[in-house]
């Protein structure tokens, strides 16, 4: 069984550590799973555990790798073969600088499999300075909601699937699908990995800066006050859709995106929570790609353009 390492060890990140974590039913260490996150939920996690709160109650997981920065895991003697990235998509690039200049690519992580486990679009693009080769770089999604509850504390608030790129190795997918299903959970390798990517763009460019400029929670985007908003947003990223090859119908898309926002009514989307917490946010990645690619196909997206500028200028009206 491949060790791993979870870089980013925030909401997702640490319960996504807790997925792929070895059951470990009598209290002991788990040793082949190590987080890398904030120094103060790294250090809560070390002192007294990573609880994780569920529909049936709360766990306390420990975990031998702890690590709050990337020299702290050099200096250690942990040797993961995957490497989940479950960090902010502007993040990337300081991670990638990061990564080149530690000589870890070159020693301890060689062969170490890297999975994007990420909000957004073009997060491949942002890995490319790295020059790993093909196998070793693979995108995924996850639609589970979870909320950062305090530190060393997560909460899940909604269960959902993770798609990983059927790239991966058949022996590290039987490997995740067994930690996850042992939890009660699913994780799958779609040959249509791009289509279920786009349908997850399509979801986030609508609800996320929605909410975020509204303050709402995910059911605020049903209002018919806001179905004309949420219906050109979606116009705009299907006609990139189909510019970029993925068969995609306006209809079908805004019908899935009002789905997800009428099963998840009363999450707090992780643009809001960014808003909410003075953050940036990950608006770049999610209309910003919408806006970027219409660009380069020669078509125009003025209302996922509002919607870049209008959550910037809440950052920025924060910033002050």
């Amino acid at each position: 069984m491949p060790d791993a390492l979870i870089y980013g060890a925030g909401a997702i990140g640490s319960f996504m550590g807790y997925l792929l974590s070895e059951g470990t039913p009598d209290g002991g260490m788990v040793d082949d799973v190590g987080l890398l996150g904030r120094e103060r939920h790294i250090k809560k996690i070390k002192e007294s555990g990573l609880e994780v709160v569920l529909p049936d109650g709360a766990k306390s997981i420990r975990f031998r790798h702890c690590f709050s920065s990337l020299d702290e895991f050099s200096s250690s003697s942990f040797r993961p073969e995957l490497v989940v990235v479950c960090i902010k998509t502007y993040s990337l690039p300081a991670l990638c600088r990061e990564l080149a200049a530690s000589g870890l690519l070159d020693g301890r992580l060689s062969n170490a499999v890297f999975v994007l486990l990420m909000n957004g679009m073009g997060n491949r693009d942002a890995f490319a300075p790295l020059s790993l080769p093909a196998p070793r770089l693979l995108e995924g999604i996850t639609a589970m909601g979870v909320k950062f509850a305090g530190e060393g504390r997560v909460e899940l608030k909604g269960k959902g699937r993770t798609a990983i790129e059927a790239r991966l190795d058949e022996g590290m997918q039987k490997h995740l699908q067994q930690r996850l299903a042992e939890k009660g959970f699913k994780v799958d390798f779609p040959a249509d990995y791009a289509v279920q990517q786009w349908n997850k763009l399509f979801v986030n460019a609508v609800i996320n800066p929605i909410t975020a400029l509204t303050g709402e929670e995910n059911g605020a985007i049903l209002s018919p006050l806001l179905q004309g908003t949420a219906r050109q947003i979606v116009r705009e990223a299907v006609a990139v859709a189909i510019r970029e090859g993925i068969s995609a119908d306006e209809a079908g898309i805004l019908e899935l995106v009002n789905s997800v926002a009428g099963k998840t009514a009363a999450n707090t989307s992780s643009m809001l929570q960014d808003v909410l917490k003075g953050r940036m946010t990950e608006i770049d990645s999610i209309n910003g790609y919408v806006v970027r690619l219409a660009g380069r196909h020669g078509l125009v997206a003025p209302v996922n353009e509002a919607m870049v500028a209008l959550v910037k200028s809440m950052g920025q009206r924060k910033a002050q």
